[in-house]
């Protein structure tokens, strides 16, 4: 594929560089903190779980918050604005917008500009986040499966967004929340201690829920959402037909938690499919949920999978 010209996704791009440079001091700092922080919690979640801070109560705000953020990953960023899976009324946009910045993931431009560089050459050398970035050996991909999960964000050259989301930086509302992302992370940190404040009417309900449904919550999200990056492009299973070199699989214990992602396969077989688990017994929540949207007419244009383009996709049989 030539590096001067490429289609993402459909959108014709010009001969714009990949890159725009590295990421500045202070948004390493707060890269660090935001996945630094999360992690460290996320490992002190056991003793303190078993010491008996987490309630119920808790376990209800941080499903809450983890399931609207991160179909705010699934059907915002990534299905809708990301691959244009189907079209949606502008109070949609604007609440899957927010709801995926919610994610602490990066501003939703970035996100979009990296993603569908990652298909424009998924599993070569300009793929941003490979885990066959440095072979197949053993200590390789090892090396490439931290690369992919997130050691490539700490030392990234930034996807050009004018040559990968143009039709993102042009869109006001987008650039308005994209500002606002800083914000938007404060209240998807503190909104669940608000709510857990209000519900248990105590400093000690505050607390808990700002440990497991923030700090908790982003964190899972996050190494959920950076697993479709490492292990869905090397262990799993690979029934449909996708570009010469890409290693994109499916992965199916990861099926529930990411929402439908870890039906990786197809989605690169065919990246704007609304559905990505087609296969029977393929549950795809986020699929599911722009089902819903389609019925209530806030969405439309869903590009839904036709059998005879599934068929056509899979694998044949040798000598078939």
């Amino acid at each position: 594929m030539s590096t001067a010209v490429i289609e993402s996704e459909g959108r014709p791009t010009g001969p714009k560089p990949l890159t725009e440079g590295k990421q500045s001091t202070g948004v390493l700092i707060a890269l660090w903190s935001f996945v630094v922080l999360p992690f460290v919690a996320l490992l002190a979640a056991v003793p303190v779980a078993w010491g008996g801070w987490l309630s119920w109560t808790d376990i209800a705000i941080g499903a809450v918050w983890y399931v609207f953020s991160g179909l705010g990953i699934t059907v915002g960023y990534h299905r809708y604005f990301t691959h244009g899976s189907f079209k949606a009324k502008r109070w949609l946009r604007i609440t899957l917008a927010v709801a995926g910045s919610f994610a602490v993931q990066g501003n939703i431009t970035q996100w979009v500009a990296d993603h569908r560089r990652h298909h424009a050459f998924s599993d070569q050398e300009d793929d941003p986040h490979s885990p066959w970035r440095f072979g197949g050996s053993v200590r390789g991909l090892a090396k490439g499966m931290f690369h992919a999960h997130m050691g490539w964000l700490f030392g990234r050259e930034l996807s050009n967004r004018e040559r990968f989301a143009p039709d993102l930086l042009a869109d006001k509302d987008i650039s308005r929340i994209d500002r606002l992302f800083p914000l938007l992370v404060s209240i998807s940190l503190l909104g669940p201690a608000v709510m857990g404040g209000l519900i248990t009417w105590s400093w000690q309900g505050a607390l808990t829920a700002l440990f497991w449904a923030g700090l908790v919550r982003i964190a899972l999200l996050h190494h959920v959402t950076w697993s479709i990056n490492s292990v869905c492009h090397v262990a799993g299973e690979r029934p449909f037909e996708v570009r010469q070199g890409d290693k994109a699989s499916n992965f199916w214990p990861l099926a529930i938690i990411s929402l439908g992602e870890a039906w990786h396969n197809l989605h690169h077989s065919d990246p704007t499919c609304a559905r990505h688990g087609v296969l029977r017994g393929q549950i795809d929540i986020s699929a599911r949920v722009i089902w819903l949207f389609e019925k209530t007419g806030a969405a439309w244009n869903v590009r839904w999978p036709k059998p005879d383009r599934i068929a056509a996709k899979l694998v044949k049989p040798a000598g078939a």
